[in-house]
């Protein structure tokens, strides 16, 4: 009864109690095996979409495997990472309040960034630039924003992000202040093995503050519970339908015999003489009456088409190609291959005659050549008109 406790056990009681209070006060929001459950399937159709993205930006097959979700901490993280890594932190704006980041190694940053400038994908000893960070960060936004646009699916939303922001960290937390909403407290780690091609094969992570991710997973439920309340009514609805709406059954119709059709004959017009009037109904050969009347046609107006093909004031933009001809010959390849600077060619025209106009390679006017300060010049001196009347037509 009167043995006294070592300055040891009074320091391992002390330091105890100090882990419990520090543990409770980063503890205040808990996520239960179905929450935890629930949070990785979101981020798993979400970087399943995100996947997609970075294939579009890199040019190689990315496959992102289904997530592990686990409760964590800034120390504990730092137990994975040995060296530098650089944190994406994304911001929510709309639909969802809160921030995550996004851990990725180091190399795969620098084999990304090269990828998305037309490198190889090669990671150099040199260390991360700005450079780096700003390929990370664009590309990081557009991952992220089509994983938003998965989640505006599924939380029946609109989900929109601001730009991401990359940072390096070692996960020291005297330099780690910019990660304020992630120290000294419990988050929850969703760990995704990431391959990019053969040149990746990591690790990538997301890390959610426990009361963000209990905020993602109230909305996803709130989510659920009202599409499950659709489906029900929707089911009830088409139960009663049928039961409020009868569709009578059809009684067969007797038909009426009309004994005036045996006495008359139908006068149909010429154009339709070669079709019966009279059809057989059912088995006891009875007969109805057909209704024809004669095709009513519009009068062709002749005048009216010719005035439409006058009417061009539609087409009066339309760019077409002039070409002037000055004489055409013909040559065997064996001379054609002789042609060398100074080669004179005669042509099958004689001099002063016309040169040929051309338009879209239809010949439709003869001319001269004038010279028009310092360029060549055509005057037409005549008209073919079928070939300029047919360019109209």
């Amino acid at each position: 009864m009167d043995e006294m406790l070592s300055q040891e056990e009074i320091n391992a009681l002390l330091e105890g109690l100090d882990d419990t209070s520090s543990s409770s006060e980063g503890s205040e929001y808990k996520l239960d095996d179905t929450e935890k459950d629930a949070i990785g399937e979101i981020s798993n159709i979400s970087m399943g979409t995100a996947a997609t993205t970075l294939f579009s930006l890199v040019n190689q097959k990315v496959v992102i495997t289904t997530p592990t979700v686990s409760v964590s901490n800034w120390k504990d993280l730092s137990k994975d990472f040995v060296k530098p890594c650089v944190a994406i932190q994304i911001v929510y704006k709309e639909g969802l309040e809160g921030t995550n980041l996004l851990i990725l190694h180091e190399d795969d940053v620098k084999i990304i960034a090269d990828l998305m400038m037309g490198g190889e994908g090669i990671s150099t000893s040199a260390p991360l630039s700005d450079l780096h960070l700003s390929a990370i960060s664009e590309a990081m936004n557009q991952m992220i924003g089509s994983a938003a646009t998965s989640m505006s699916s599924m939380f029946a939303k609109k989900i929109d992000i601001n730009p991401p922001s990359s940072n390096i960290v070692d996960f020291n937390v005297e330099e780690s202040e910019e990660f304020a909403e992630f120290l000294n407290k419990e988050f929850l780690k969703v760990s995704f093995k990431m391959q990019i091609g053969d040149l990746v094969d990591s690790e990538m992570m997301q890390l959610y503050p426990m009361e963000f991710a209990k905020d993602i997973y109230e909305n996803f439920m709130a989510c659920q519970e009202v599409a499950e309340v659709e489906e029900e009514t929707k089911e009830a609805t088409e139960e009663q339908i049928p039961k409020e709406k009868q569709i009578p059954e059809k009684k067969p119709v007797e038909p009426t015999p009309n004994k005036q059709m045996s006495n008359q004959r139908m006068q149909m017009p010429n154009q339709t003489s070669g079709y019966s009037n009279m059809f057989n109904q059912g088995s006891e050969n009875q007969f109805r009456n057909i209704d024809v009347q004669q095709a009513q046609f519009q009068d062709f107006d002749i005048n009216a088409v010719m005035q439409q093909k006058e009417n061009i004031d539609l087409i009066m933009d339309v760019p077409l190609e002039v070409t002037v001809e000055l004489g055409r010959t013909s040559k065997p390849i064996k001379e054609i291959l002789e042609f060398a600077p100074g080669t004179i060619i005669e042509l099958k025209k004689l001099a002063g005659e016309p040169i040929d106009v051309l338009v879209n390679g239809k010949n439709v006017a003869k001319g001269e050549v004038v010279v028009i300060d310092e360029n060549f010049g055509i005057r037409i001196t005549d008209i073919i008109k079928n070939n300029h009347q047919s360019l109209i037509n």
